[in-house]
């Protein structure tokens, strides 16, 4: 099972956001352990370098720690998974103004929409 990926955006990133917005939605919980290297490189169809360079960054940002002999595991560390929850939100919203902002809305007519949007939301789920 491939997955599709940007061009504009390196995949090894691409992989680690996809796990980073697992881990938020709690399809994937903190102390679990990920698909090895290899199979995850299977089953997103992409090289195992590819792979193990998103772990290695993962492990760089502190969401995953790797055991030697028994895998690579997301962290228990609750404040870093709080952090990681609070950064992809602050990424979404920032993407969302800037393109909000770009096509000419004001900041008030952003809050407006939103609001809007948010108390009609049953309607629209």
């Amino acid at each position: 099972m491939t997955q599709e990926f940007q061009t504009s955006k390196p995949i090894y990133m691409q992989i680690a956001e996809r796990i980073f917005q697992q881990i938020v939605r709690g399809e994937m919980a903190s102390g679990e352990k990920l698909a090895s290297v290899r199979e995850m490189a299977i089953q997103t169809g992409v090289n195992p370098n590819t792979i193990q360079r998103t772990y290695s960054e993962m492990e760089r940002m502190g969401i995953v720690e790797t055991r030697r002999g028994q895998g690579t595991f997301i962290t228990e560390n609750k404040v870093i998974l709080t952090e990681l929850k609070i950064r992809l939100q602050t990424d979404i919203i920032q993407s969302f103004v800037k393109s909000m902002k770009d096509i000419g809305f004001s900041k008030e007519e952003i809050v407006q929409g939103l609001q809007d949007y948010l108390n009609g939301c049953d309607e629209h789920d």
